[in-house]
């Protein structure tokens, strides 16, 4: 049995290139292999988001609190809170991250395909974060 204690790795600033706005990553687990999964909490200011980006195995998004937004490729925003379960498949174009005035942090569950767990794209524009 391995116990990872929460906080005993640092945070980091999210980074310019994949986000936009004040964001923080806690990593909380990275399994060796042949396990593939690794989970991080992040934690959005409001109005801050990550980049498009997609995930060769898919991505589960666990909301711990605040209110928060998504959006698929050609779909509409959603609007996500504490509890809320966001499942992305393989390969899908999505963004999310805080609304534009409250908060909100999301544990990230992903797994590896050839050491990558995701590719970053352009940045989301003001205007398709309002979706204006």
């Amino acid at each position: 049995m391995i116990i990872s204690r929460v906080g005993s790795k640092p945070s980091n600033k999210g980074p310019a290139d994949w986000f936009t706005g004040a964001v923080r990553i806690d990593p909380l687990f990275q399994t060796d292999a042949p396990a593939r999964v690794a989970g991080a909490s992040v934690t959005f200011e409001p109005g801050a988001r990550t980049a498009w980006h997609t995930h060769p195995l898919g991505q589960t998004l666990v909301v711990l609190s605040g209110c928060g937004r998504v959006q698929r490729e050609g779909g509409s925003i959603e609007e996500i809170r504490p509890g809320d379960v966001v499942w992305f498949p393989p390969g899908e174009k999505h963004w999310h991250g805080a609304s534009p005035t409250t908060a909100m942090s999301h544990l990230a569950i992903q797994e590896q395909l050839d050491g990558k767990v995701v590719d970053w794209m352009e940045h989301v524009t003001d205007k398709q974060y309002l979706g204006a």
